[in-house]
């Protein structure tokens, strides 16, 4: 079984200590901000590049029509300050957008909503990476701040092409919903292939159990607990967004956003579950490691305690004592067959400690468990042909 190779996305963007407050930190390595903005009503849908944050103000000035303005990047800090000056973004958020390993967390201001959310994605067969992104919910908008990385909002990207549905009947806060739940909705594979690992985990720890397996069993634990530390502080911000009194929330939309909650909830519960689970294997792993060992130690026991007798007659046939010096030093060692007789005589020794061992039950014993095997409760019952 391969080993555990789920990884994260830790980016180490944060201020100085003692730096003032909205102090954006950029990486060198990060990539310009890309604009997209995808605009639409019931019956118009514009999907477009911007080059600019200026060629975004003529677009907002429709207030028919509703906008996601998706950044992607966020290596240029004139471009992330333009964007602020625009849609009135307090400083302090922006440098939340900007600093990595934020927590999922909601802030009302007087024009907007500023949510925070993590998001994770399976790249392979265990390669996890998380990373966040901000989102800033207005009357007609909807802003989302993230790296260029993959996302999960294609489902909805899809969805917004489509003439007919919800989306393209809803304003900005059923697309907010609609971005929320996707994210929620994707740590379900995760968690899937999540589940499969540790099957095949605690397999190898029952059947095989070696150091890897222990190393494995710890960063499972590892990984569930980064994955808890993100979803508890993210049920938190769904539920405040329910409660939080704003129109900007319609109450159609606050009816999806308790089933996205439900779903926030599931993942808890699964998460809850897996850690349990992870921790039961470290006790078992402990327990089938001792079960091995006490097998070893008692094949070699008894492999000790069958020799020793022999060891004992052949150390003392080994003496070697003359004969012709003293009538009580060794006479066998003149008989004529007192060789095949000191070998039958150890074949016979050996054999009988086997036997005695075998009726102890202490090799060789197949004890069935005392309680048995499960209760069919659920099978079918046996067709007799009589009538009960």
């Amino acid at each position: 079984m391969s080993r555990s190779r789920w990884k994260k996305q830790k980016r180490k963007r944060h201020a100085h200590p003692g730096a003032s407050p909205g102090t954006l930190v950029i990486e060198a390595a990060s990539k310009r901000p890309a604009l997209r903005v995808i605009s639409y009503d019931a019956v118009r849908f514009e999907d477009r590049s911007l080059n600019s944050v200026a060629e975004l103000e003529p677009l907002l000035k429709d207030p028919v029509m509703t906008h996601w303005i998706d950044v992607r990047g966020l290596g240029d800090e004139q471009t992330l300050r333009e964007l602020g000056t625009l849609f009135g973004i307090h400083p302090l958020s922006l440098e939340d957008c900007v600093h990595s390993q934020q927590r999922p967390k909601l802030e009302n201001y007087e024009t907007h909503l500023f949510i925070m959310a993590r998001m994770v994605m399976l790249r392979a067969a265990h390669d996890m990476e998380a990373d966040q992104v901000g989102m800033f919910l207005g009357k007609n908008y909807v802003l989302t701040l993230q790296d260029d990385t993959p996302d999960c909002f294609d489902p909805v990207r899809a969805r917004l092409k489509r003439p007919t549905g919800q989306h393209r009947k809803s304003g900005a806060d059923y697309l907010c919903y609609s971005l929320l739940d996707a994210i929620v909705d994707n740590y379900f594979p995760v968690l899937e292939t999540f589940g499969e690992y540790l099957e095949t985990l605690e397999e190898e720890t029952v059947t095989r159990p070696h150091t890897g397996t222990l190393t494995a069993i710890h960063c499972a634990k590892r990984e569930l607990l980064d994955m808890r530390r993100v979803l508890w502080p993210q049920r938190d911000m769904l539920v405040g967004l329910l409660r939080e009194e704003t129109a900007l929330v319609t109450p159609s939309t606050r009816v999806y956003l308790r089933d996205c909650l439900d779903h926030s909830v599931h993942v808890m519960d699964m998460i809850e579950s897996f850690r349990e689970i992870t921790s039961g294997l470290h006790d078992v792993y402990l327990s089938a490691v001792g079960q091995r060992t006490n097998e070893i130690m008692k094949v070699l026991t008894i492999i000790s305690t069958i020799f020793i007798p022999l060891t004992f007659i052949a150390g003392v046939y080994g003496m070697n004592f003359n004969t012709e010096k003293s009538p009580w030093n060794m006479p066998e060692l003149n008989w004529y067959y007192g060789y095949p007789i000191t070998m039958a005589g150890m074949f016979v020794i050996a054999l009988g400690l086997v036997y005695y061992f075998v009726r102890k039950g202490w090799i060789f014993s197949s004890v069935q468990s005392e309680v048995g095997p499960p209760p069919q409760t659920l099978a079918p019952a046996k067709e007799t042909g009589q009538s009960q």
